[in-house]
């Protein structure tokens, strides 16, 4: 059995005694995968033989030139985009398995493989309703790109993260189950702890999901809006909401990002579960999970920035509403930005943006277009 002989928690964090000794397996994975494609059993007997995290690094591997030529003949740079819902769950399904096959006991892993499911339903489903399996559906972001980068240099970026980074990067936020697998070795009791890890797994997830439902109903609101330039009866914004253009009721009157906090805050609950099931404050597993918080404040600052852009209340937005977490709780109301509100008739008061904006298109009653 290709598993590191441990015989304390601490061992099962041990990066030399549970890792090192078994890259050189990653070299020879491929000829005795190919060798074999046509032997099913001889390929069972290969994947129990092979330690489970570097089948799942080499797995990520394997996905890089994929994703690298498939982007480049299609000329779409979404296609980690299209899988990223799907992977993590992926691998820790590899780890569930694997630890059925040789053995261990698993109640700690079904139960992560379960919550790994409902991560993935939530965040497929909202993917595909959003358009994202359409064909030639394209994160926005990278076609932005695109017109500040050099054909040349985006080739590089592509090989570099989109195709490479990324997938390595959706393997290294589910190590943390690796040694999970490990700790069953030693105490594979199911504590109550690992019930309280588990369920904040899904709770950051639930989050995520009435934050997509809020996005998501307003901006269905929004499109009706813009097409008939009247308030559906059923909308619970008024004129001003959606002349804004975005979103600041509800979570995202508390973080900008509700739905980008949770998803964080799962993958970190994962890693803190490794960290608590080894009596350790960190452990090697840690470079996922921080790796996966850079991303997010790269990706989010540059969504952001073009959203900034695109609507002319979002400073304000920015100035009272914390990016990830809150500022202040409650309601909010973006006349309170100083300097940067303007008297309506009546008294009330809206952003120089809009009401710019307002006189500018009031022959059409506000209606904002893409």
């Amino acid at each position: 059995m290709a598993l590191p002989v441990v015989k304390t928690l601490a061992d099962c964090v041990d990066f030399g005694k549970t890792v090192t000794p078994y890259v050189p397996q990653l070299s020879n994975l491929p000829n005795s995968v190919y060798g074999s494609i046509s032997h099913p059993q001889t390929l069972k007997q290969i994947y129990i033989d092979t330690n489970p995290l570097i089948t799942a690094f080499a797995f990520s591997l394997l996905l890089f030139p994929i994703f690298l030529l498939v982007s480049e003949a299609t000329g779409n740079y979404s296609q980690v985009d299209r899988c990223w819902s799907i992977l993590p769950t992926v691998f820790n399904a590899h780890y569930v398995t694997y630890a059925h096959l040789v053995g261990l006991e698993t109640t700690r892993l079904d139960t992560l493989g379960a919550a790994s499911i409902i991560w993935s339903a939530r965040l497929t489903f909202n993917y595909w309703r959003r358009g994202g399996y359409s064909y030639g559906s394209e994160d926005y972001r990278w076609e932005i790109l695109r017109k500040y980068i050099s054909p040349p240099l985006f080739f590089l970026f592509n090989v570099m993260f989109i195709s490479l980074a990324q997938p390595v990067l959706l393997f290294l936020i589910t190590t943390p189950t690796y040694i999970l697998l490990l700790t069953s070795r030693v105490d594979p009791t199911w504590t109550t702890a690992d019930m309280v890890f588990s369920r904040a797994f899904v709770a950051f997830v639930m989050v995520s999901l009435f934050a997509d439902q809020q996005q998501w109903n307003y901006q269905q609101t929004k499109k009706k809006y813009q097409e008939t330039a009247k308030i559906p009866s059923d909308s619970k914004y008024d004129r001003d909401d959606l002349d804004r253009g975005f979103i600041v009721s509800g979570l995202w009157a508390w973080s900008r990002h509700p739905n980008f906090t949770a998803e964080q805050a799962v993958w970190v609950t994962l890693y803190q579960w490794s960290c608590w099931s080894t009596d350790t404050l960190f452990n090697w597993t840690g470079v996922g999970a921080l790796a996966y918080l850079i991303l997010f404040q790269a990706s989010t600052w540059f969504t952001e920035l073009v959203s900034s852009r695109k609507y002319p209340e979002y400073k304000d937005y920015q100035k009272l509403v914390g990016r990830f977490l809150p500022k202040r709780l409650g309601k909010i109301d973006l006349s309170d930005v100083d300097g940067d509100s303007v008297s309506r008739p009546g008294g009330s008061t809206a952003s120089k943006g809009r009401q710019e904006k307002a006189d500018i298109n009031g022959a059409t009653n506000g209606v904002q277009k893409k």
